[in-house]
């Protein structure tokens, strides 16, 4: 499979206006590695949900891991609100502070004996004073809804109590950007929707939230924009919109999402409108079909 290239220029202007973090002309290679991206620009738009999807070794990773600091472009830059970062301890350290990535396995970011004592460790590494670091870890644990497991050993959560304690963690660096890879995965669906609330509340809250995930009817459901990585090419744009891409879709590896189809569906039988966004959830498709009066077809206006 070739590499994700970019779909402009690698010199074209600076990233969009509310731009919070930016790739531009990005390419990198693992070393005796093919290269993984090239030519890209990339930006997270501020207040902007982005779903980020493509099939295994598109690029997803890589991506995340450039945006948040912990690769470096082989060429091309990363920028902060169009200032290029510098990866010195003060570019590093404004970095961190304002993107913070969470992988897909809690266990690889868990490491010290309490609940408490693991979301305390980012905010004491920037050197705050105590107060600080208490006000900020209480704050992370009840965004989390974790405030009961404070005292918990790490080791005795189950696998949901470690995947929000590792977003609590990042959630207590106060990030502008909040990057997640695949954070509803092995979760049962009670676990799946209490994390959606969640990172609806801190949404709410002004962060900034950027998913990875292969699950397209919850891209479909949850997020504002889409980023499909394809072989020919990283294609961003709203996710009803792209997410309905047959063509882009079979590039990255993916299926059409159940709400599309199903609007599809009853379009096609007069059951909704000619035009707008289909169902999202069962609860919508519900709401959809009864229309107006139960049992009539939805007018078109």
């Amino acid at each position: 499979m070739s590499e994700p290239k970019a779909l402009r220029e690698p010199d074209a202007p600076s990233g969009p206006r509310g731009s919070v973090v930016g790739l531009r002309g990005a390419a990198y290679a693992y070393e005796d590695g093919p290269t993984v991206l090239s030519g890209l620009d990339f930006d997270v738009v501020e207040g902007r949900a982005l779903a980020l999807l493509g099939r295994n070794g598109s690029g997803k990773t890589t991506l995340m891991r450039l945006l948040s600091g912990g690769l470096r472009p082989g060429r091309g830059n990363l920028s902060l609100a169009g200032t290029p970062v510098t990866y010195d301890r003060k570019g590093l350290t404004r970095l961190r502070t304002t993107v913070q990535l969470v992988v897909q396995d809690p266990d690889d970011q868990l490491f010290a004996a309490s609940v408490e004592q693991d979301v305390s460790f980012g905010p004491l590494n920037l050197g705050l004073p105590d107060p600080e670091v208490r006000a900020r870890v209480a704050e992370a644990l009840a965004a989390l809804d974790i405030v009961a497991l404070a005292d918990r050993p790490t080791h005795l959560l189950s696998y949901g109590q470690r995947k929000r304690t590792a977003i609590a963690g990042a959630v207590a660096m106060r990030p502008r950007v909040l990057i997640l890879d695949e954070p509803t995965a092995g979760l049962d669906p009670d676990g799946q929707e209490r994390l959606l609330a969640t990172l609806q509340g801190l949404r709410d809250a002004g962060t900034t939230v950027v998913m990875a995930t292969h699950d397209v009817d919850l891209a479909l459901r949850w997020a504002d924009d889409a980023a499909l990585l394809t072989p020919a090419g990283v294609r961003t744009g709203p996710a009803a919109e792209l997410l309905g891409r047959r063509d882009l879709l079979e590039q990255a590896g993916l299926h059409l999402p159940w709400g599309i189809a199903v609007g599809e569906l009853l379009r096609a039988h007069g059951l909704a409108p000619g035009s707008g966004e289909g169902p999202r959830t069962a609860e919508e498709l519900a709401a959809l079909v009864a229309g107006p009066q139960s049992g009539e077809p939805v007018s078109e206006s």
